[in-house]
């Protein structure tokens, strides 16, 4: 079994924010706790808090989505994968020849301190496979917003599963959007059709995952 690094170590740290808020906590006994001990347990409290909010990611990851975003010339690209998406019911659903596609559903937002966050633009990226039972070949099709971006064909079941689980490096969201020094996260939530119970991903209906990054200029 293979550990996630990330996840060990928000684990660790969220142990270590624990034991210094029980230490703060036992420093002032009794009634003490809420004459002396209430500004260090509410800023131990809300560090732990906060961690335990920021080790969200973690479990998103967890569902086996991976995004990396990444700032080039006037775009912004964004990489993806979705390790644990093309299960034995998905192989199995294709292999019949029922036409399966993963959505991909991409949110760039501003990230605003003490307000709501604003989304700065979306895409939609599509993985589609069809597997003809006469020549043993599968029809690859990727679309962007509905815009062919790459047909082909294989017999290689290898490359459908890549096809279908990962996109490297698409240029999304143009940089002229964005505001200079100001933080920003790319949002991908993951959905697989037919959704009719023929498809069952080990994380449910969708999958999840975000990735923050600071726009510098």
């Amino acid at each position: 079994m293979q550990w996630d690094s990330s996840a060990v170590n928000s684990s660790v740290i969220i142990a270590s924010a624990c034991r210094r808020l029980a230490a703060s906590v036992l420093q002032f006994p009794g009634k003490d706790v809420m004459a002396h001990g209430f500004t260090r347990f509410g800023i131990s409290g809300a560090l732990l808090l906060m961690l335990i909010l920021g080790s969200s990611g973690v479990a998103r990851a967890q569902d086996g989505l991976r995004v990396v975003p990444l700032v080039r010339d006037d775009q912004v690209l964004v990489t993806f994968t979705l390790a644990d998406g093309f299960t034995d019911e998905v192989r199995a659903a294709i292999q019949s020849g029922l036409k399966t596609s993963f959505t991909y559903a991409v949110d760039l937002r501003l990230d605003v301190p003490g307000w709501v966050d604003r989304t700065i633009g979306n895409a939609t990226a599509t993985s589609s496979v069809e597997f003809d039972n006469l020549t043993r070949r599968y029809d690859l099709v990727r679309t962007v917003d509905g815009r062919v971006l790459e047909s082909k064909q294989t017999e290689d079941e290898a490359v459908v599963r890549q096809w279908m689980t990962a996109m490297k490096q698409l240029p999304l969201f143009r940089t002229s959007l964005l505001e200079a020094n100001r933080e920003y996260y790319v949002t991908v939530r993951a959905t697989a059709r037919p959704s009719n119970g023929s498809i069952l991903w080990p994380f449910g209906s969708s999958a999840s995952a975000q990735a923050k990054f600071t726009f510098v200029r």
